[in-house]
């Protein structure tokens, strides 16, 4: 059973920065894809990010090109979010998630999440 557990949230200015950890046990890293969701309150959880560890491909949502970047330490079963720029919009918990099947972009695996608070 994969297990995913994420740290690295906290509270911090707008136009900070924070890293995101998710470390993964229970599966080794294959040609699968993980992801970073959100939730905000009141709003639907939502894909912000994704990589396929295999190939190292990602896809970001539009709010968030030019500054988070994902990226991966296949070696670690890691998986980062390196959030710059931060802006009070991007208050959430985020989760981070696991597809269940290589290549199904369904994400059937998810953390505890960790809060994100972005302060004006």
């Amino acid at each position: 059973q994969l297990q995913l557990v994420e740290s690295g949230g906290g509270l911090v200015q707008a136009g900070g920065s924070l890293r995101l950890s998710c470390a993964a046990s229970g599966r080794t890293f294959g040609a699968f894809s993980m992801a970073w969701f959100r939730q905000a309150p009141g709003k639907e959880r939502a894909l912000v990010a994704s990589i396929r560890l295999s190939s190292g491909n990602t896809y970001y949502i539009d709010f968030v090109k030019g500054r988070f970047t994902i990226s991966r330490d296949n070696a670690k079963n890691t998986v980062y979010l390196q959030m710059n720029s931060l802006k009070t919009e991007d208050t959430a918990v985020y989760y981070c998630a696991a597809e269940g099947k290589a290549y199904t972009g369904k994400y059937d695996y998810f953390g505890q999440g960790t809060q994100v608070t972005v302060s004006s």
